[in-house]
């Protein structure tokens, strides 16, 4: 079996032959430098599902080396691998049913409840802040009835996610593409949620790319509704690969705008790679964010 080190190296290897971004920080990093140094503006994270086919050792090997310094969609089972490595679990999951049994549904809050009850105390407890959620589908609900659901049932655990400085996060998914009848798909709904729980320990999750495909006006969006956005996600439109000139989005000019609002906490890649090399991709899109 190869050693962490060689799997690094070869990873490094093939990537110094991959033509980048405009920025060639990544494709241009010698071999052996140990680290790429970042501007600080962005703090930068990664969402684990996208290379799970890299052993998590060597994943958190690469990331730290090229900037990044969190892995998204982390659960217990993973965090002392992170923290192994000086790598925090910049959104942790585990505690969500799936991406269609949510909150908008009270049919499923008893499981909810308990799940959270139990997650938000080892978020916790284990020095994390945020933590995922969702509103699942529709199943013929409208928005009003959705929202009152929500409400409903996120209340029976903010107390407790208040109490333990946990901020629950509710990703806003597409339901044009890739998450059909999803209920949480527009920010208005999303900040009307928000407005109605009035905890600061209540945030959405903005996708960058699930808005983009449902709504559109990503930077004004952005720019009106950042006190009730906690997190970023990232990807190329359309396709959700990379974040490259070959998609509509200009993501530098994205960052700018999050940094403008005060935002401080992490932006996380969620893109599909297609290049062979995955991982140079990856350093290229940390390249391209970091404004």
């Amino acid at each position: 079996m190869p050693t962490r080190r060689r799997a690094i190296k070869t990873i490094l290897a093939g990537a110094a032959a991959f033509t980048a971004a405009p920025s060639l920080t990544f494709a241009e990093m010698p071999e052996k430098q140990q680290t790429i140094l970042r501007k600080g503006n962005i703090r930068h994270s990664v969402c684990r599902w996208c290379f799970n086919d890299v052993p998590l050792d060597e994943f958190c090997v690469f990331v730290k080396q090229i900037g990044i310094s969190a892995i998204d969609l982390v659960g217990p089972k993973d965090w002392e691998t992170l923290k192994a490595h000086g790598l925090d679990s910049s959104m942790c999951n585990g505690a969500e049913i799936n991406l269609v049994d949510g909150w908008a549904d009270s049919k499923f809050h008893e499981k909810l409840i308990k799940n959270y009850t139990e997650m938000i105390p080892l978020v916790a407890r284990a020095g994390y802040k945020n933590l995922i959620c969702f509103s699942g589908s529709r199943r013929g609900m409208d928005d009003e009835t959705g929202l009152g659901n929500c409400v409903t049932g996120l209340k029976k655990i903010l107390s407790l996610a208040e109490k333990n400085g946990v901020v629950i996060q509710m990703e806003l998914l597409n339901s044009k593409v890739d998450h059909k009848d999803y209920m949480c798909d527009r920010t208005p709904w999303g900040v009307e949620l928000c407005k109605r729980l009035g905890s600061e320990n209540f945030k959405l999750l903005y996708d960058i790319y699930h808005m983009q495909i449902d709504e559109g006006d990503v930077i004004r969006t952005i720019r009106d509704n950042h006190q009730y956005l906690g997190h970023y996600h990232t990807a190329g439109v359309p396709g959700r690969h990379e974040i490259d000139e070959t998609q509509e989005l200009h993501y530098p000019a994205i960052m700018r705008a999050i940094l403008a609002t005060g935002f401080n906490d992490y932006v996380a890649q969620e893109f599909i790679p297609t290049a062979t090399n995955k991982l140079a991709s990856l350093g290229s899109a940390i390249d391209i964010c970091d404004v």
